[in-house]
């Protein structure tokens, strides 16, 4: 049963049981077997099952998705969606081999191994196989080996609950790490900047939810992407799922001029105030570059931000008083090795900057429904989605990621 296989991910997600274990688990523990809607005689199922399920069966279906879309079905049903809003943001995730490589999550798993063990009986330390701390993830895979033979040599200590669920984890971790050794370099994931000075390397979970609270739609992206530019997905995503949108409530990076054109096309209000760089930019656009609003710089599309930014104003611009120009400057010793420079930097150039024009005038429509009451009180409903990150990041774990690729984060979300 597809269902059950799912829920089983569930409670393994929850209570961070490795497959073996949370099957055994459904074994006798009552609340298990009422979440997975088993009979209290019924046989549970065998754990590779669920390995193959977990590994293969989930990996092409969009299963985000589809839940959110039955939660928004279901929301609708019983009326306890009853606005027609969805608010926008997004939430960044730190890569889980960013602060942590295999290796070191193999030595944190193998020392809880070891720790219950002195636990139990202190004398078996002497029965354990040598430490190795050369830095290299193969010889600590092969001392993970030699560990967890010794331990389960010993009868009596393998069969303590606690230290079988030590030992099950490190199993299935050294198997993944086998599988896929690639994984200390997670090819997803990609640097973010949260401000000008502080940064994450991993993923952005882009999402819309109602004003009660129901998310509608998430879009998974690496730390880089720029969150105005899914504006538009989490739009009709949320379509897709039912939802009647009248009010698209976000900050001031959903305000860019495609995005203020694109909900004037849907007949959509979107309460985002204009940030004057993000709306617009005069720049070449199909160089890649991005406005960060948070850092109130540019990044690359190497993801590289830029380090300084010069304001001035062109004589054109000085007689008509209605706009300037700003330059921001890249780190020309990044640019010289980075492996995207072919077309946007020159051999020899002393520097390299990116230049946009600011026009104060621009969107006046915009501008004027900024200072509508109706704009001022929608506008107060933006906190919601910050408590709703802050729930996913400190009640669900979501502030690192548990797994690699953003197939890896979707299954998370």
């Amino acid at each position: 049963d597809p269902i059950r296989l799912f829920k089983y991910l569930i409670l393994k997600a929850i209570f961070g049981l490795s497959d073996v274990d949370v099957v055994e688990r459904s074994k006798y523990d009552m609340s298990f077997k009422y979440f997975l809607d088993m009979a209290p005689e019924e046989d549970v199922i065998e754990p590779s099952t669920l390995t193959k399920f977990r590994k293969l069966r989930l990996r092409d279906t969009n299963m985000l998705d589809l839940l959110i879309g039955k939660t928004v079905e279901l929301a609708l049903e019983k009326g306890i969606i009853k606005s027609k809003s969805i608010i926008v943001d997004s939430t960044h995730t730190k890569a889980r081999y960013n602060q942590k490589t295999p290796r070191e999550t193999l030595l944190d798993y193998s020392k809880n191994l070891r720790k219950e063990v002195y636990r139990i009986d202190e004398s078996f330390k002497s029965e354990l196989p040598a430490k190795v701390n050369n830095g290299i993830l193969e010889d600590e895979i092969e001392y993970c080996k030699k560990l967890l033979d010794a331990v389960k040599a010993n009868e009596v200590l393998s069969n303590y609950p606690i230290i079988k669920e030590k030992i099950n984890l490190l199993e299935e971790t050294v198997e993944d790490d086998l599988e896929k050794l690639s994984l200390s370099k997670d090819e997803d994931a990609k640097v973010g900047h949260k401000t000008y000075d502080t940064s994450f390397f991993g993923y952005k979970t882009h999402l819309a939810m109602t004003e009660e609270r129901i998310i509608t739609s998430a879009v998974i992206t690496s730390g880089e992407k720029h969150d105005g530019k899914q504006l538009q997905q989490l739009v009709e995503k949320s379509q897709a799922a039912g939802m009647e949108i009248e009010n698209v409530i976000g900050d001031a990076a959903y305000s860019e001029k495609e995005n203020l054109e694109y909900a004037k096309k849907e007949n959509i209000q979107l309460v985002a105030r204009l940030s004057k760089t993000v709306t617009h930019g005069n720049g070449n656009k199909s160089a890649g570059f991005e406005y960060n609003k948070d850092a109130d710089r540019y990044v690359c599309k190497a993801g590289h931000m830029s380090v300084k930014k010069t304001k001035t104003r062109p004589k054109k611009h000085a007689e008509d008083g209605q706009g300037s120009v700003e330059s921001y400057f890249f780190d020309v010793e990044k640019c010289k090795r980075c492996p995207q420079r072919d077309g946007c930097y020159r051999d020899g150039a002393k520097t390299k900057s990116y230049s946009v024009s600011i026009k104060t005038n621009t969107h006046q429509e915009h501008m004027d429904f900024q200072e509508s009451e109706h704009f001022k009180e929608k506008s107060k409903e933006r906190y919601k989605i910050e408590a709703k990150n802050s729930e996913l990041k400190h009640r669900h774990g979501y502030d690192v990621a548990s797994s690699s690729g953003l197939s890896g984060m979707e299954m998370q979300g």
